[in-house]
């Protein structure tokens, strides 16, 4: 087949460079048994039309991937989440998955750290350590990272509210390390929006939450070029209830306004989208999931290059993380949920996702044994190496089915994003209770199809069987929370005094004032001012939110 220009050119202008940078791992590829497997699948008629939807891999809209060569020249990241108990702890945790083969770190805070308290306070009681790590202050992040070099390793942090206070911390340590901010590799959720309609862990009202969120923005662009200063959350949004389409349409939506907001306080688009990162969920339907995926980026680019005029290639990708459907495991028949895994996982690569989380087998009985958490970093490994998906690029594209699909989520997604902007956008959208509703509704539904069978959840509502044995089941102690109260108070006995309340001192002057936030933020941490004294100061200045809900 002759090449069309179009794909000459980019061949020229997007592939060369790319392979240059990065080389494909192997010279030649083939399927298992032997036939060529060719870098990018064309239809026999390249024109206008497919270029304005499709386009090349690496290329604007980016539906194809944002990467020429995507997974032939270096596999997604393999991240699996892990955090719970003391620093100590987790880091063994880690240690342990970064032998097994693991290529990056995810880290989940316990409670109390996600809404800024202390273990030792009376709201933290029961909670430390049990859904997460607890992190109070500097001396315990230095515990989680210990022996991990972050100038090699990335990082990924679950954390919103207080997420400007983790990343200081994270950036301290690194210092320690003598690895520069600059050099840090990473991301940050620091998606605040999302908590208000889908996951609950926020502190203080949007508006001063957006400030933050803005200024993480401006301090990393200036100071940790390379760490992704956002991850855009859709993955709360569907375990809360949503559609495939309100998944989409929600999160970028979230994204808008965060955009929004960072060029009314005056940033420049191309110097802070490039490190904008999403975060997706990866469910069971995997046809419905890969199209998911193929439209969010197709829709994002345009979103970023029509509205908000962005000219750098890399402000109009939409890259992301993806984790496994939490609300899909079933309690009985745990062995059940290693297929459903692999199958969500599986349609994450088909999706062409930057990073992925596989979840373990057990945990909808409880955090994942070790056990458990080998094999689901195993799952990804045996699609990364022996499934054959990634010798290609964009398998699926030309699917008639896939492609029908990938239209219609996006047709959907785009009358749901029309419909918060005829609202005043996504802070009016959620003070009204639209996107609380819109989940509800679909949630209830979903709920109601289980109930009649319509919806058929295997070893729940059909093929029901006697289970004798159960699988063991991680249990955080009961003494964790007292060790890491002591540890706390003997941390704050050894302290400067003095220099706490100077230190935040200066933050309450800032968080009054319009200055960025980071710089006092990081001075406090640097003195070892604990999480919950410095989200304290900011709770008497900010302010703390109540939903809709709790005022009534």
């Amino acid at each position: 087949m002759t090449k069309p220009p179009s794909v000459v050119e980019w061949e020229e202008k997007i592939l060369e460079p790319a392979l240059a940078k990065a080389p494909e791992r192997a010279e030649e590829w083939r399927t298992g048994s032997g036939l060529p497997a060719q870098r990018v699948a064309l239809p026999e008629q390249v024109n206008e039309a497919y270029l304005a939807k499709l386009g090349m891999p690496g290329q604007y809209p980016f539906t194809r991937g944002v990467q020429p060569t995507m997974y032939r020249s270096r596999l997604w990241t393999m991240r699996q989440y892990a955090g719970f108990s003391t620093a100590q702890e987790t880091n063994k945790r880690f240690a342990y998955l970064l032998a097994q083969g693991q290529t990056g770190l995810s880290v989940a805070f316990d409670l109390p750290t996600q809404i800024g308290y202390d273990s030792d306070d009376p709201k933290a009681r029961g909670e430390v350590g049990k859904v997460g790590v607890a992190i109070d202050s500097l001396a315990d992040m230095e515990a989680l990272l210990a022996g991990i070099p972050l100038d090699k390793v990335s990082t990924s942090m679950t954390i919103n509210a207080p997420a400007a206070v983790l990343l200081a911390m994270y950036v301290a340590v690194g210092e320690q390390q003598g690895v520069s901010p600059a050099s840090l590799d990473g991301t940050i959720q620091n998606d605040i929006l999302k908590e208000y309609f889908a996951r609950g862990t926020y502190i203080f009202p949007p508006r001063p939450s957006l400030r933050l969120t803005t200024d993480i923005f401006a301090w990393c662009s200036a100071n940790t070029p390379r760490f992704n200063t956002i991850s855009v959350s859709g993955y709360h949004i569907r375990e809360a209830g949503s559609t495939a389409a309100q998944e989409v349409a929600f999160t970028l939506a979230d994204a808008v306004t965060y955009v929004q907001t960072a060029l009314d306080a005056g940033l420049e688009v191309d110097v802070f989208a490039p490190r904008l990162a999403f975060f997706f969920n990866a469910s069971s339907d995997l046809l419905e999931e890969v199209a998911k995926f193929r439209a969010a980026r197709r829709m994002w680019a345009a979103i970023m290059k029509e509205r908000f005029g962005a000219k750098k290639p890399q402000s109009q990708m939409l890259r992301f993380h993806t984790q496994t459907a939490g609300y899909a495991l079933t309690a009985q028949q745990v062995d059940n949920n290693v297929v459903r895994v692999a199958l969500q996982a599986l349609s994450a690569v088909l999706g062409g996702t930057q990073s992925l989380h596989t979840n373990s087998r057990d945990e909808a009985l409880a955090l994942p044994t070790e056990e458990s958490v080998l094999l689901a970093l195993r799952t990804q490994q045996v699609i990364g190496y022996e499934s054959g998906v990634c010798n290609t690029v964009d398998p699926l594209a030309g699917s008639y089915y896939v492609e029908g699909l990938t239209d219609r989520i996006e047709a959907e997604a785009l009358a749901l994003m029309q419909r918060i902007e005829d609202l005043g956008g996504m802070v009016a959208a959620i003070e009204a209770g639209f996107v609380q509703r819109q989940i509800e509704d679909a949630a209830y539904e979903y709920q109601r199809q289980i109930e009649a069978g319509n919806r058929v959840i295997v070893g729940v509502n059909k093929f029901q069987a006697q289970e004798r044995i159960r699988p063991p089941v991680f249990r955080v102690p009961r003494e964790i929370e007292l060790t890491q109260v002591q540890r706390l108070q003997k941390l704050r006995a050894g302290r400067d005094a003095a220099k706490i309340a100077a230190r935040l001192e200066a933050l309450e002057v800032a968080a009054r004032g319009t200055t960025n936030l980071m710089p006092p933020i990081l001075e406090a941490v640097r003195a070892y001012a604990t999480l919950g004294e410095i989200c304290g100061v900011l709770r008497k200045v900010f302010g703390t939110y109540s939903d809709l809900a709790s005022r009534r």
